[in-house]
């Protein structure tokens, strides 16, 4: 079974002619010529440029960059991205970072350019099963973490309360089930911390939109959210986009008992529905919808998993 409603895994991108002048500059020093053409990509929430550029000169870059409007939490994200993917070590299936800097308020990163493509979307078959192998190859690889990073309860703490915060503040329009099992859900919830712990490099927000095929080499971006977890995290976490993007339901590719994962899955669906009910940020009209489409996927694994009636 799949859903149906799929909402793009994309917001409203910034031309590259609308990045602040000194930091196109910066760029263009960077790669010794002016840029001759401009291709912003899709995919992503922020509201941010990101352009494979060409210059003059013929060489090739993939640019992000952000400045403080309309959403300055933006600019924390990139600051964060900026000196993770400056760490990361070649056993990462990432692009390699070619400088990055900061100038009038923005946040620029600039990375080696890779011809490749998002996976096509519903899911297929052939680029799940390479996708699902190279995220099983990477946590081996990964493990231990090679570079020192917080751990997943540090990173995400704050948001992984979603089903106590909802038991604080009240759960108007719940879904029957969530509302019934409201304080055991809070309290499942409460142990995740120590469940997703352990000592390796994980993604922390691994979806379609964050991965690229060149061949048959699968390429993970965009590492803000990057910290130290469980092996099993990053798959956990991807899983409810998968099963909304038209791929297998999480159970179907899943189906390890393990107690500890149960907690993860409940905190992950807790931050899906309190956030889906949330009004959209500034900059971000689309990620709610997003949300609350994995929250629906994610709430039908859940309740597989506790199998309460």
């Amino acid at each position: 079974m799949s859903v149906d409603t799929n909402p793009p895994a994309s917001g409203v991108r910034v031309p590259w002619h609308e990045v602040h002048p000194q930091v196109r500059a910066a760029v263009e020093e960077f790669l010794g010529g002016r840029v001759a053409e401009a291709v912003t990509q899709p995919g992503g929430f922020s509201p941010a440029a990101a352009v494979r550029l060409r210059t003059e000169n013929g060489r090739r870059a993939f640019v992000k960059a952000v400045g403080p409007e309309p959403n300055p939490d933006s600019v924390r994200l990139y600051r964060s991205e900026l000196r993770i993917a400056a760490a990361l070590p070649e056993s990462v299936p990432a692009p390699r970072l070619l400088t990055g800097f900061e100038l009038e308020g923005w946040v620029a990163l600039v990375f080696e350019d890779v011809e490749g493509e998002h996976p096509e979307m519903p899911w297929r078959r052939d680029q799940l099963d390479l996708v699902l192998h190279a995220v099983e190859r990477m946590s081996a690889a990964l493990t231990p973490s090679p570079i020192e990073l917080p751990p997943i309860g540090e990173t995400l703490g704050a948001s992984f309360r979603g089903w106590r915060n909802l038991l604080e503040g009240g759960a108007d329009g719940l879904d029957p089930w969530a509302a019934c099992h409201l304080e055991e859900l809070a309290e499942l919830e409460s142990g995740w911390t120590a469940a997703a712990a352990g000592d390796t490099l994980v993604h922390g927000d691994l979806r379609a939109d964050n991965i690229l095929f060149a061949g048959d080499h699968v390429y993970v971006v965009d590492w803000p959210w990057a910290c130290v977890g469980a092996p099993w995290v990053d798959l956990v976490c991807m899983l409810p986009s998968i099963g909304m993007q038209g791929g297998p339901m999480p159970h179907e590719l899943f189906t390890d008992p393990d107690p500890a994962v149960t907690a993860m899955v409940a905190a992950l669906t807790g931050y899906f529905v309190e956030h889906g009910r949330l009004p959209d940020p500034p900059g971000l009209p689309t990620v709610r919808a997003f949300q609350r489409a994995q929250g629906v996927v994610a709430l039908d694994w859940l309740k597989h998993r506790t199998g309460w009636a």
